[in-house]
Order: structure tokens, then sequence, then C-alpha cells
């Protein structure tokens, strides 16, 4: 990745940031911890790799991208509304009556959300549909999937990457947002996942182990994941840190939810 692209993806992260915790603010709390690790590969999915139309959400070929983790939904709300899916005054609607942006992703209320999620593990599942039924179709589709360390707990997970490996879906691009922490404590103090790259790679996967928050990494292990994946689904192991960007959020245990007043907003962002 050139310099000049690897700084604009930098600067639009950070403005990424600062728009989701604008997003939250007006509610008044969110899930800020894991909306934060994560928008560093939205970022690089949305700006440098994915097709998409924000004017045509709903093209046959475009690619897809399931937040299966769905409580990091605003970080995605930061993103399409960027991009123009919907207008920027919805921002100030989060989670309140009537929105079309609850607090979890909604396909059926957001423009550009590819699939429902709330129940964690139930994105995989879809996105894993996705992805066979575009082979199935002879679409060029790449399928993107982001899910969380804490929702890797979960058996559904593995059902549907078991079902990837073996249907060898290389047209899949599974992320693990792996900030290390979950609601309430440290994953591997609740239910330690181990070696997640062994465990990948035994179920048939492309596996790589990368830095989350190194745009460059992100990007070539997108690359990667297209070309060098042997015909296998990829998983993309983001090392994160819960929070990140969000100085008063990053690496306190308990980030998974915080509240956040106009005075944190504008502390955090510099906006006034």
């Amino acid at each position: 990745m050139e310099q000049k692209q690897l700084d604009s993806l930098t600067a639009k992260a950070r403005q990424l940031r600062n728009d989701a915790m604008e997003i939250m603010m007006h509610f008044g709390s969110g899930h800020v911890g894991g909306v934060m690790s994560v928008m560093d590969a939205l970022t690089v999915i949305y700006y440098a790799k994915a097709n998409i139309d924000p004017k045509n959400p709903a093209k046959v070929d475009r690619d897809r991208v399931v937040m299966s983790k769905g409580h990091a939904g605003p970080a995605l709300y930061a993103v399409l509304a960027d991009l123009g899916y919907f207008p920027q005054e919805w921002k100030a609607t989060l989670n309140q009556n009537g929105t079309n942006l609850p607090s979890h992703c909604d396909m059926n209320k957001t423009p550009g959300i590819d699939m429902t999620a709330g129940s964690l593990g139930q994105g995989i599942s879809a996105a894993v549909g996705m992805a066979l039924a575009a082979k199935l179709d002879k679409n060029p589709a790449t399928i993107y999937c982001i899910i969380g360390d804490g929702e890797a707990q979960e058996g559904q997970i593995w059902e549907a990457t078991m079902f990837a490996g073996s249907h060898k879906l290389d047209n899949f691009i599974l992320m693990l947002d792996n900030n290390k922490m979950q609601l309430d404590g440290w994953t591997k103090d609740i239910n330690d996942l181990g070696p997640v790259a062994d465990k990948w790679a035994s179920f048939g996967f492309y596996v790589q182990d990368i830095d989350g928050h190194d745009m460059a990494a992100i990007s070539d292990a997108i690359d990667n994941a297209k070309s060098k994946n042997g015909g296998k689904p990829s998983m993309i192991i983001l090392n994160t840190v819960k929070g990140k960007g969000a100085k008063y959020a990053e690496e306190k245990v308990f980030c998974h939810n915080l509240p956040i007043t106009e005075e944190i907003y504008k502390n955090e962002t510099g906006r006034e």
C-alpha cells in the first residue's frame, strides 16, 4: 500500500471513530470497546477493498459485510453515513423510538446493512450461506464477516466454520476482532479460546494472524485472502485493543458498554 493511501485511510479511521462516538453520545452510552476496536478493519474494507455502490446498495454482485458482533453497529453506521447510504441526520437517533439505527444491526431498518445481527453467532451462519449462494449463482461477490472473540465461544460459530471449511468457500473472509475482552472480563479468564489460529486452520481455513490496527497489514491480509487462499475460506485474526482510540476506554476491562456524555465526547474527539 502506498504511503498516500495509508495516510488517507488512517485519517479516515480517526474521523470514523469520532463519528461513532458522536452517534453513541446522542444516546448517552454505547458499546465503545468493540465499536472502536473494529474500526480500522472496516475502514480498509469499505474504503479500499469492497465492491460496493452506495447509490445502488442492493446491486447483485456487491460484496457483503456481515457484522456478526451486532452490538458494534455504531461502527458500521459511522461508515455508512459517511459513504452516503443514509442522511447524516440519522446519526442523532441511535436506539431511539422510531429510529433507523437500532443499537444492533438491522437490515430491515438501515440501508447498507447486509444482515441483521444481535444474538451472537447467528451472523456468521448467514454470511456462510451468502458465500455458498454466491458460489451456486456464480456471483463474484466476496463475503466478509466480523466476529468477536467472546462471540467465538458460541457453538454456532464452530458449526458455521466447519461448513465453510468443508465446502471450501474461498469467497468467504472471516475476521476475528481479537481484543481479548468480553462483556465482563478477560476472555482468557472466562472461556479461553486457546490457539485460535490453529483452531481455524484445523477446520480448513487459510489463516493470517496480524495487528488489527495496522492498515497496511489489514490490506495485505485481504489481498492474500483473495489470491493465496489455496481454495479455502480465510480467517484473518485481528489482534486489537478494546476501545482503541478512546483514551477513557482503552484496555479498561469493563469498557464493553460505557456512558458517553457530551463532555467525554468533546474530550475524546476534540470536537465542539
